[in-house]
């Protein structure tokens, strides 16, 4: 059988004193569809160890990552290889849920330092400043014309949840883009 190949297996990871860039391939991605209100919902956020979050644009942390998307929409996110899948539907019981595997959707970008708001904010319309924009927010946007599902972590940390099939253009926009914090001189 082919080694699987990641969607940045040629990317190479950057790092400066105050911006890092770098793919976080395989992560388990799980999207998750349940009335937020349920007996499932609640059974779920205590199997994945925090309940899902149900302030829009807000995302939690415990045994995964439970990345808002909509009033009963979550990307539920854990380490390569988990049975998240598993978990929840054993967590969902015979309730009406939709749970689908997406991991093969999309790859993580980690965009990581002081300069990682300057960064994403070259291509992207969100308010990224830490008051509006910090730890435990997420959203769906566009960066680079790319459509993103970008998670903000601690500190001056963010995930970049990118499509497989833009993830080599949102790689090559990022390290154009980044050539000012980098002491590169652009293509």
């Amino acid at each position: 059988m082919a080694e699987r190949l990641s969607p940045l297996a040629r990317f190479t990871p950057v790092s400066s004193g105050d911006l890092r860039i770098a793919e976080i391939p395989f992560l388990t991605q799980i999207n998750l569809r349940v009335d937020p209100k349920s007996r499932a919902a609640a059974d779920i956020g205590l199997a994945l160890g925090a309940p899902l979050p149900t302030e829009p644009g807000t995302c939690a942390s415990a045994d995964a990552d439970l990345l808002w998307l909509g009033p009963d929409e979550w990307l539920v996110v854990g380490e390569r290889g988990r049975d998240l899948e598993g978990t929840i539907r054993a967590a969902a019981g015979t309730a009406h849920a939709g749970i689908t595997d997406v991991s093969a959707q999309r790859t993580v970008v980690a965009v990581e330092g002081p300069r990682s708001r300057d960064l994403l904010a070259h291509g992207c319309a969100l308010d990224l400043h830490p008051r509006v924009f910090g730890p435990g927010r997420c959203a769906q946007t566009m960066l680079a014309r790319a459509q993103v599902v970008l998670a903000a972590r601690d500190g001056d940390a963010f995930r970049v949840f990118v499509r497989s099939s833009f993830a080599g253009y949102l790689a090559d926009w990022l390290m154009d883009a980044a050539g000012e914090y980098l002491g590169v001189t652009p293509r």
